[in-house]
């Protein structure tokens, strides 16, 4: 909705924000391709080619989120409708019905074998009004942008909650759990790591914080370098929390006994998802030496 916010014309705002804010449906962003390296936007080679009133889609999407959700009721699609424009200009965002003539749900995808969301969705030949593109054509990287920086914030504040949840199970195991006649939580070993997950816990909820509050005075632009610290902090250390408090459950934790296991996946995944972390990095280097050109 956020993408929606910012770009979507009068029309757009009735047939599809509106309804959304009032929770009548959902939708859902497909970006990333099976056979580019999506990292790079620019590799992006599905076809949105313009037919007089109508645009004609063909390509392949995969891990688009909530098209797995029987509520999905719109997919915005970026594609290729100019290829031959320079490289940030070849892009556009267009709106497509899932249950129109040519989208096909291929199969669910899962992240580390646990089922979710997502799935891969083919388009052939899929014909959908020009009036659902959204912006210009050629704005799509641009347009993409504004989606992208809200997920990667909104990623962060999931992480540092589920990382809150994972040090709240660790020490309940803790309290009860007796090895070699004594609560764990009296061993030294347990009692470091829990204060470990503590520092590492706040040291991402700070940049989280200070990257939220720089988007909301200064915009999302202006946040980039932030927003690149708060995914990547964020991301690795839910991953370090939520591995330590597996460690903790010693057998029960890689069980289905409890979500351990599952929030594991989730957090690694986000090492990809929306950005992966070596083009955050990438961004933040360039950013730092930048400063000194």
């Amino acid at each position: 909705m956020v993408m929606l916010e910012a770009v979507a014309n009068d029309d757009q705002r009735k047939r599809w924000l509106e309804p959304m804010q009032n929770d009548e449906f959902k939708s859902a962003f497909a970006m990333t391709e099976p056979d580019v390296a999506s990292s790079d936007a620019t590799n992006i080679s599905c076809s949105i080619a313009r037919d007089g009133a109508n645009y004609i889609l063909n390509g392949r999407k995969w891990y688009i989120s909530g098209t797995m959700n029987p509520r999905c009721e719109v997919l915005f699609v970026m594609g290729v409708t100019n290829p031959d424009a320079p490289r940030y200009q070849r892009q556009s965002i267009i709106g497509v019905p899932m249950k129109a003539p040519g989208v096909e749900v291929v199969r669910p995808m899962t992240v580390f074998g646990y089922p979710g969301d997502q799935a891969e969705i083919a388009f052939t030949d899929v014909k959908v009004p020009a009036a659902n593109l959204l912006g210009s054509e050629g704005q799509g990287f641009k347009i993409a942008q504004t989606r992208l920086a809200a997920a990667r914030l909104h990623h962060s504040m999931r992480l540092v909650g589920l990382a809150e949840r994972a040090l709240e199970l660790a020490c309940a195991r803790g309290a009860h759990r007796v090895v070699f006649g004594a609560p764990l939580s009296q061993v030294g070993t347990f009692r470091n790591q829990i204060a470990e997950c503590r520092l590492l816990i706040d040291q991402a909820r700070l940049v989280t914080l200070q990257a939220a509050s720089t988007a909301d005075e200064l915009g999302t632009a202006a946040a980039q370098s932030h927003l690149a610290i708060s995914k990547v902090a964020a991301t690795r250390m839910a991953v370090a929390v939520i591995d330590r408090a597996v460690g903790m459950h010693g057998a029960k934790g890689v069980s289905q006994d409890t979500p351990l296991a599952r929030w594991w996946a989730r957090a690694r995944g986000l090492h990809i998802a929306d950005g992966p972390e070596e083009v955050h990095l990438e961004l933040l280097a360039r950013a730092e030496l930048g400063r000194l050109a």
